[in-house]
């Protein structure tokens, strides 16, 4: 199976995973859409427009916003935004913390919608020696039972979280640990993301490819600027029916 021309030279194939292997708007449109709901019924006041305009959604387009909490955040650090919002809302800082206590939840990690058949693209991957790993804001145990219900997590040498001690994204040195970790220099790693976090990150580390993919929050004009590459998606990284090629 042919790999992409821009993977000679890597060991190492870094992707993030919201957005560039999954559906990002399947996971977090409908989950901030169905947390609006929940809030304005704890609260019984119209607290959700406030809360979508400072995540970063948009209702009306039913989609996340490049840039804003919702695309790039911890979700820990989105917990704390909803909670500042709340505390503009109720009464006291206790009212506020019971609300959101009772409102908030988390997406389901194994409704994750892959982006491409992904247990072929990592297995070809592999098959040329070539190492995965992936660098994500979100939480140890949804990534984790994410990748187990794609089939794809024996594929994977590392993982990088939201939630794990020591430097997470966008923090440069959260890809040099990667590499570190699977023993690749970083000028052999590559990585592959959908937002300019993802590529900034990459290239400050030093990075030997950095590839931006159409399939998440971010269009091409502003992902351009950040990267070596732009696919349509990480199935233009082999040939055959999975591949999709270089954006245009």
């Amino acid at each position: 199976m042919t790999l992409h021309p821009a993977l000679d030279g890597i060991d190492l194939v870094v992707f993030d995973k919201d957005g560039t292997l999954i559906s990002f708007e399947a996971m977090w449109s409908g989950w901030a859409r169905e947390l609006g709901s929940r809030l304005e019924i704890a609260t019984r006041r119209p607290v959700a427009g406030d809360v979508y305009a400072t995540i970063g959604y948009d209702p009306a387009a039913d989609r996340v916003l490049p840039g804003g909490p919702l695309a790039v955040s911890t979700m820990a650090g989105i917990e704390e935004i909803v909670a500042a919002v709340l505390r503009r809302w109720c009464p006291n800082a206790p009212a506020a913390r019971r609300i959101l206590a009772e409102a908030w939840y988390e997406p389901d990690p194994v409704a994750a919608v892959p982006l491409v058949d992904l247990p072929r693209l990592f297995g070809a991957l592999r098959a040329s020696g070539r190492q995965i790993a992936i660098a994500t804001t979100d939480d140890r145990r949804p990534t984790e039972a994410t990748l187990a219900a794609l089939g794809v997590a024996g594929m994977v040498a590392a993982v990088a979280c939201g939630d794990d001690d020591g430097p997470t994204k966008p923090d440069p040195r959260t890809i040099l640990e990667l590499a570190t970790d699977v023993g690749v220099p970083i000028d052999r790693a590559a990585m592959v993301g959908d937002t300019p976090a993802d590529l900034d990150m990459a290239r400050a580390a030093g990075a030997g490819r950095v590839i931006g993919v159409l399939s998440g929050v971010t269009d091409g004009e502003q992902l351009a600027p950040h990267a070596d590459l732009l696919l349509s998606s990480v199935g233009g990284l082999i040939g055959g029916p999975a591949g999709q090629g270089a954006a245009d």
